[in-house]
């Protein structure tokens, strides 16, 4: 019984000393890693804010600024973690490697998400255009409502919501026409009538419209010549918010002026000739 007891007391005593042994071989760096994280973290959280004052001081986008700031902010934690691991002796080179590889992976994975955000950033650094915009991109017109780094919301008149991709409203054609929409209409008078006051009794028209744009100013003359006709052109340019509603409202006003003055709408003409048939 007493040799039981001795032999625990031994293992006790050299697991004891084992503990010791480890306590002041390693103790100091893991107090040393853990202030290195401490710190690190602090420091990071220190950049982050300094970097996004100073981008919103330079009026950089919201979005953008704190997007780079979190980048900054894990970039500078990394590094600070790497480093405690090296206070534990770790060879780090694998663990880099092995992150490569991962990364790598899951960019292959995710590479169409990431070119939209790519796209989202260059964007906001580029400005080809802003929220109140009005864009024509994909094959899709609305105006801008929202700007993210992923996608791009566009709200038609008719109150429907379309996303658009970045990476599609920076690789294709854009049309951006700001706030506003060309209204255009094509009337046919007929030849024996002034065209010149025509023009001007629609010219008259469109300035009692109070919410076609100044800039560009509308314009209106003859666009062609058809047999028995004349094909009179207006463009003007209206809010987007209200397009369908201010063409309706032009069309109405332009026809109730010409009516008014005597100037009748004629429909085109086409002369058809019919060959003899000798059999």
């Amino acid at each position: 019984m007493n040799e039981l007891v001795e032999n625990e007391m031994a293992y006790l005593s050299e697991a004891y000393n084992d503990i010791i042994a480890f306590a002041v071989e390693y103790g100091f760096q893991v107090i040393g890693a853990i202030l290195i994280l401490i710190i690190g973290v602090l420091i990071a959280n220190w950049i982050s804010r300094v970097l996004t004052r100073f981008l919103d001081s330079k009026d950089i986008d919201t979005t953008f600024s704190r997007f780079i700031a979190n980048v900054v902010r894990v970039i500078v934690l990394f590094c600070f973690a790497i480093i405690a691991l090296g206070k534990f002796g770790v060879s780090i080179t694998p663990f880099v490697a092995a992150i490569g590889a991962i990364g790598l992976g899951a960019g292959l994975a995710v590479q169409g998400l990431l070119s939209n955000y790519a796209a989202g950033l260059s964007i906001i650094l580029t400005r080809p255009f802003k929220i109140g915009d009005t864009i024509v991109v994909y094959g899709c017109t609305g105006q801008i409502v929202d700007i993210k780094l992923a996608s791009t919301l566009l709200e038609t008149e008719d109150k429907e919501l379309i996303t658009i991709p970045n990476r599609h409203a920076v690789g294709e054609v854009l049309q951006n026409t700001f706030e506003h929409k060309m209204v255009e209409t094509t009337l046919h008078i007929s030849a024996k009538d002034d065209p010149r006051q025509a023009i001007q009794l629609i010219k008259t028209c469109l300035e009692e419209v109070e919410d076609i744009a100044s800039e560009p100013m509308a314009q209106v003359g003859i666009e062609a010549f058809n047999e028995g006709t004349l094909c009179i052109g207006v463009r003007c340019w209206v809010p987007t918010k209200r397009y369908y509603q201010e063409k309706f409202r032009i069309n109405l006003a332009i026809y109730s002026a010409l009516k008014e003055q005597g100037i009748t709408l004629a429909a085109p003409q086409q002369t058809v000739t019919l060959a003899n048939d000798k059999h």
